[in-house]
């Protein structure tokens, strides 16, 4: 008997273990659930922020820039299914993949639900030890998913309670006010949540065709190494040994850490922060393709790349500056001028932040600075 009661005791156990983590679930195109844990993907209990079963993370060698927030991103795929290898270009993923990334804060001495207070670095994401993040020293913003379905890439905004156990959808956006604490600086801003639209802005990358799609999952983005628990391996090679890529290469694209220079060139380091922050607005077919500006990977740079080119009808975002581009002088080039702004009629990206990229700017200072040649 009491053998039995010892079995039906561990059996109990397991089936509420089992029962604390929900199946992912793909839900109906146009049913999104008010709840983040409905999907099964990420979620939180107030105390840890972890991951599902079968819930892959992943980082960028160069991340887009938004008011310093750290990024962590997940893909999901069904079972049996795999993305294919894309040269250029996000990877091709089946029909019913979640993509996720979480918006976290590192908390701030003083913080608390009235009072903001988080720290101003510029770092990567990373779990703990045990694969979670532990909220009493980090605080959820928010977690935006890219669903895959037939019909297309869906996006969906998730906002984070207070009480930091559930996020919760918010189609029209949100905003939250944020003080960030810096080496001996504070500085308070607008953190501001996209709409289900807004999401467009960014990643349509082809007006013509206004497709939604992934920004962040492509090859060169990818080719990187990542720490997965007690193993660190390359982040595509992972991919392929667990089933999820297929076709992967020998002689695959570069991958470019604009903050770690590496191998990299000062140039090469500064493509590749415009492509990530730039580029899916400001490229052939983008949709800043009126400006004549392309600052995607593949494009040369020369004059479409804003060399010694004059502004296109940007009124007071030229700050009448003569060129994009001014080769040896940074601080007469637009582009670095609308970098250094947050004014909505200045700013450069129009959309994702609300602060200055005080390390990305001295990046192209930098690379301009060193520039020859005369316009």
């Amino acid at each position: 008997m009491r053998k039995l009661l010892a079995l039906l005791s561990v059996l109990t156990c397991i089936v509420a273990c089992e029962q604390a983590k929900p199946t992912v679930t793909l839900h109906r195109v146009n049913q999104p659930p008010e709840k983040l844990s409905e999907w099964g993907v990420v979620f939180a209990d107030g105390h840890y922020f972890e991951l599902n079963d079968g819930v892959m993370p992943f980082t960028l060698n160069t991340p887009l820039f938004s008011d310093y927030a750290l990024k962590l991103r997940t893909v999901w795929m069904p079972a049996g299914t795999s993305a294919h290898y894309v040269a250029e270009g996000p990877m091709d993923f089946p029909i019913g993949t979640i993509i996720s990334k979480t918006f976290h804060y590192q908390k701030a001495a003083g913080f608390n639900d009235s009072a903001f207070l988080v720290l101003k670095i510029d770092r990567e994401a990373k779990l703990d030890g045990d694969g979670r993040l532990q909220l009493d020293k980090h605080v959820l913003v928010e977690t935006r998913l890219l669903v895959r379905y037939e019909t297309g890439w869906k996006a969906l905004p998730y906002v984070w309670n207070n009480a930091q156990d559930e996020a919760f959808l918010e189609i029209t956006g949100d905003v939250r006010k944020i003080v960030h604490i810096g080496s001996g600086t504070r500085e308070e801003f607008i953190y501001v949540v996209p709409d289900a639209n807004q999401c467009a802005g960014c990643h349509v990358t082809n007006h013509a065709s206004k497709q939604l799609l992934p920004i962040g999952p492509q090859a060169w983005q990818l080719n990187r190494s990542y720490h997965y628990g007690d193993v660190t391996e390359n982040q595509l090679e992972h991919w392929e040994k667990t089933g999820r890529l297929t076709d992967l290469p020998v002689n695959r694209a570069v991958g470019v850490n604009w903050f770690e220079p590496g191998d990299a060139t000062l140039e090469q380091r500064a493509k590749a922060y415009l492509d990530i922050n730039c580029a899916h607005c400001h490229n052939e077919a983008g949709a800043a393709d009126t400006s004549a500006l392309k600052l995607d990977l593949s494009t040369p740079v020369g004059r479409d790349f804003g060399i010694c080119k004059p502004p296109v009808a940007v009124g007071r975002g030229s700050g009448d500056r003569p060129y994009d581009i001014y080769p040896g002088r940074a601080e007469q080039s637009i582009l670095l001028y609308r970098m250094q702004h947050t004014e909505p009629d200045i700013v450069m990206p129009e959309l994702g932040r609300s602060t200055v990229h005080v390390e990305g700017m001295a990046l192209i200072h930098d690379w301009i600075s060193t520039m020859s040649g005369k316009c």
